[in-house]
């Protein structure tokens, strides 16, 4: 196992900086997930790590070793390709064993660590088997396996789940950290996908424009995001964010959205916003923090009169759409309730669960990170 650092690594492409300055450091048997749109940088990150792409400048390390020269043979990696890449014409044993036999391992040796990896993925029938006979999710076991008998010092998984349906993303998301749970190998992951971020990692690093945005581990990015682009990419669905302006009256703050929408911010917020006062600002409001009353408070000054203009039923929740002052937003319903389309009703906000964000500079207000 190792531990990873990346400091003031940069990668360009002629006059592109895919990459910019990018300081990382994992932890021995650490699980961190790289995630962001496209183009964010984070699968050129990735083949940095694997020597598939030279590092422009800075440098990266496995346990204090820089190996920014390193060919990928001599890092002692193993890599998971979105594509599965297996040879169709071996079996099942054939792909897993092919890499020991490059490195001229024993034929004991290559026989134990196949079948225990067989083992630990439950794809120990399969051996016999071409890859034409595989399913999808069952040939992603196998280039998961592949990797495993190498037993490397780090994991290296690019976009591994991309090509499986809904059901299986689910599926292989679980085998894939109990795995890492039973093996306690450094594990770099590459998504585009938050929610596989979200359930898979120990730390997520989430990208854009080939920068790091925020590093934390999933609970920490997803209650205390440091500006509007982390706040809006982790979480399904997605924050709402609707303008408004930070007024004061009658000794308390309320964030104004429109003459009929005035929203009171808690008490032990004030000192933080102070000096937002009478400034514009972005109200930031999850939709699991925002529901749909049955019995709303309107004193309280956290509810707001819509109309429903789409019903989305999920099964163990519901969503409602509706528009705010131009805006899309996105509020939750109880499912034993019945909402329909064109329903007026009052949705609530848990304003001890908003965020404030300057317009000017996209920071959440208050935040620490």
């Amino acid at each position: 196992m190792a531990r990873v650092v990346l400091h003031k690594v940069v990668k360009r492409f002629g006059s592109v900086e895919a990459v910019r300055e990018v300081d990382l450091d994992i932890s021995d048997g650490e699980f961190v997930v790289l995630v962001g749109p496209s183009g964010c940088g984070k699968s050129t990150t990735l083949r940095m790590i694997a020597g598939l792409e030279p590092v422009t400048s800075g440098a990266i390390s496995f346990n204090d070793q820089v190996i920014n020269d390193l060919p990928p043979k001599d890092r002692d990696i193993a890599m998971v390709f979105q594509s599965y890449a297996l040879y169709p014409h071996m079996s099942v044993y054939g792909n897993m064993a092919f890499g020991l036999k490059l490195k001229r391992s024993t034929r004991v040796e290559i026989d134990q660590r196949v079948r225990e990896a067989a083992g630990l993925l439950n794809i120990t029938e399969l051996l016999a088997r071409k890859p034409r006979e595989l399913s999808g999710g069952q040939r992603q076991r196998v280039a998961m396996g592949r990797a495993i008998v190498r037993q490397p010092r780090v994991f290296l998984f690019d976009e591994p789940l991309s090509n499986l349906d809904a059901n299986l993303r689910a599926q292989m998301r679980v085998e894939i950290k109990r795995l890492h749970t039973k093996l306690e190998t450094t594990v770099v992951y590459v998504t585009h996908d938050q929610v596989e971020a979200m359930t898979l990692a120990d730390r997520i690093v989430v990208m854009r424009d080939g920068i790091i945005e925020q590093v934390g581990d999933p609970m920490t990015l997803y209650r205390q995001p440091k500006n509007r682009f982390v706040a809006g990419f982790i979480g399904a669905p997605k924050m709402n964010f609707l303008s408004g302006r930070l007024e004061r009256a009658n000794g308390a703050l309320n964030v104004v959205i429109t003459p009929d929408i005035s929203l009171k911010v808690p008490a032990d917020r004030h000192n933080t916003y102070e000096r937002f006062v009478d400034a514009d600002v972005s109200f930031g409001i999850r939709a699991e923090h925002l529901m749909v009353d049955q019995q709303p408070d309107i004193a309280n000054g956290s509810s707001m009169q819509v109309q429903i203009e789409v019903v989305e039923p999920t099964g163990g929740e519901v969503l409602v759409f509706t528009t705010i002052d131009g805006t899309e937003v996105v509020a939750k319903s109880d499912p034993n309730h019945t909402v329909r389309r064109g329903d007026r009703v009052m949705l609530t906000a848990d304003m001890n669960r908003m965020h404030l964000i300057d317009p000017q500079t996209d920071l959440v207000i208050g935040s620490d990170n």
